[in-house]
């Protein structure tokens, strides 16, 4: 369900805060876009990930299970720079402001991150990352489950800079989150061991 703004009067915020809370509805450049609907894969590779970064980030600074200072959700409506979005994943630095009593968030998150299916491909990899990119998003991860890659985008003035581009069997140290080491794979819904 895209629907074209050249098919009519393109889509406002209000028009985007006026759908049910549950509808799994975009607003980028003045179009409704669907996400797609969640597969088995999708959703394990979403509360892995979800659960290997919170484990160790997800609470205050400091303590022994990591070094936390992250607030981080699942599936938030989040609005940047008049455009509407739910990703999968998104953190915020604890010494920033709380976003978590306002919907949509308006504090741009730190991190963003999508898990891509074949039916979303060119939104996540294409229209979005130039759109986090306007929005300053400092990263951005893309986890593909095609290719079973993660990818970590770094914002600068210029453009995203891929900073880590790693397959499912690697272990690898990903900004922001490198403090720990994560497989990819495990990222992906693959079982720890």
């Amino acid at each position: 369900m895209s629907t074209a703004a050249s098919k009519g009067t393109p889509k406002t915020v209000a028009d985007w805060l006026a759908l049910p809370v549950d509808a799994r509805i975009e607003l980028i450049d003045g179009e409704f876009v669907e996400k797609a609907a969640p597969t088995f894969d999708h959703g394990r590779a979403q509360l892995n990930t979800g659960a290997v970064l919170g484990g160790s980030f997800a609470r205050r600074a400091g303590g022994p299970r990591g070094p936390g200072g992250w607030w981080l959700a699942t599936e938030v409506d989040i609005l940047l720079d008049g455009r509407g979005y739910r990703p999968d994943l998104a953190g915020w630095r604890r010494e920033r402001p709380v976003p978590l009593k306002e919907r949509p968030v308006t504090l741009r998150p730190d991190w963003l991150c999508e898990i891509v299916s074949e039916s979303n491909r060119m939104i996540d990899t294409v229209k979005k990352l130039r759109r986090y990119h306007q929005a300053e998003v400092p990263h951005y991860w893309i986890l593909d489950q095609v290719d079973r890659t993660l990818t970590v985008h770094r914002h600068t003035p210029d453009g995203d800079l891929v900073v880590l581009r790693a397959e499912a069997e690697e272990r690898v140290r990903a900004e922001p989150f490198q403090a720990i080491e994560l497989r990819v794979g495990v990222l992906l819904g693959d079982d720890e061991d």
